[in-house]
């Protein structure tokens, strides 16, 4: 399988089919699993092998499909399914983490991500440190040599800054760092972080995995001994873990993932290139722009591919930009992403909205800012329903 290209992986990677032969992946809907003795029930809690399993918390064949697939496409050694993306980022830092140690994180993270590390990590006494993602010389200011952690959006959201993978990934690594990347907004299908330097990958599943606004799941990805020696214990004493049902959602949203971004990107990057220099905004953000200020390392880290989010500010502040959204015909009005429908996001008085007005003024989060994720309308239609609604603006 390994060898296989990667639409190829998406179809059929990690499938394993009961005795009936079926084509499409079995829901193992099941909370535990039956032992023919007391003795085969007691070796397994020893030593649970390859194709073994004791409690769905622990692991369940469905959601093993989807960990061996999504694993095959990212080209890391292991992965564990967890019950959403933010259960996710607190499963991988929680894990790896104890009283005392040092995190260093970019300070452009989801509100969600922020809250773990300054709230939960510091009250049980980690030390977390916030710099510019962008700035290499903040990271080497920063990252110490009791380090244990650094974290971050490898393309932010919703200011969609991106970082450069390899050489934070070269400085963390030099004092025995590990570094964890979320990786959303860059998706599975055009990033390469693992190979780039990442010792662990999340994922929201929810957004463009499933890719059709159904269900909530999250992976970590990382290394076997990673994934199984720290991760694991973790998530499966805590309660984290994917639903069989979930999972059979994620692994019918695999098989067309790299369709479906690559069409997304192609009328992300349309957009922008119609809007930018709009009278009526302030400002457009897409990485794909030759203006975007990174588009360089985008170039390199990304195959120069800018994801599926256009980031603008409207001028005229907020009252513009709700008669904006309210006036949108065709997006709709949500707080996802990555979805076949497109959406339109206020990040200041939603996603955002807890963080001080400082702090999203720093971040660029102002009042004026949507996060528009595209979907898979034509992208005509959205063109045209982005530049009435700028009208009513």
């Amino acid at each position: 399988m390994s060898d296989w290209k990667a639409r190829t992986k998406l179809v059929h990677g990690g499938t394993r089919r009961s005795q009936y032969n079926e084509v499409s992946e079995a829901i193992f809907l099941t909370q535990g699993f039956v032992y023919d003795t007391a003795e085969q029930a007691e070796a397994r809690f020893l030593k649970t092998g390859e194709d073994e399993f004791i409690y769905a918390r622990y692991g369940n064949p469905t959601v093993a499909m989807f960990e061996e697939r999504i694993a095959l496409l990212e080209g890391a050694e292991d992965a564990f399914a967890t019950a959403s993306g933010m259960a996710a980022v607190n499963g991988a830092l929680m894990s790896l983490v104890k009283a005392g140690d040092h995190v260093v994180a970019a300070q452009a993270l989801f509100g969600s991500c922020l809250y773990i590390l300054e709230d939960i990590l510091r009250r049980f006494g980690v030390e977390v440190t916030l710099v510019d993602g962008t700035d290499l010389e903040q990271w080497r200011a920063a990252v110490r040599e009791d380090t244990a952690v650094v974290f971050f959006e490898s393309m932010s959201n919703p200011t969609l800054e991106v970082i450069d993978v390899a050489a934070v990934s070269e400085i963390a690594h030099a004092v025995g760092a590990k570094v964890v990347i979320d990786n959303v907004f860059s998706t599975p299908v055009f990033s390469d972080a693992i190979a780039q330097g990442a010792d662990i990958v999340i994922y929201s599943a929810t957004k463009h995995i499933d890719g059709q606004g159904r269900a909530l799941g999250g992976v970590i990805l990382g290394s076997r001994e990673i994934i199984r020696g720290v991760v694991e214990p973790y998530m499966k004493h805590t309660g984290g873990s994917m639903s069989p049902f979930n999972a059979w959602i994620m692994l019918k949203g695999l098989e067309t993932i790299d369709l479906r971004v690559n069409a997304q990107a192609e009328s992300a990057l349309r957009i922008a290139q119609a809007f930018e220099g709009h009278e009526k905004l302030a400002r457009m953000i897409y990485p794909g722009l030759e203006s975007h200020a990174q588009n360089a390392l985008i170039q390199r880290q990304l195959g120069g591919k800018g994801g599926t989010v256009v980031s603008f500010d409207i001028k005229g502040g907020q009252e513009a930009t709700f008669r904006f959204l309210n006036a949108l015909e065709v997006a709709v009005i949500s707080n996802n992403l990555g979805d076949a429908k497109s959406i339109a996001t206020h990040p200041a008085t939603t996603t955002h909205q807890r963080l001080p007005d400082e702090q999203k003024a720093e971040l660029g989060i102002t009042p004026g800012l949507v996060r528009f994720s595209v979907g898979l309308e034509d992208v005509e239609d959205l063109i045209a329903d982005l530049a009435q609604a700028l009208d009513v603006a």
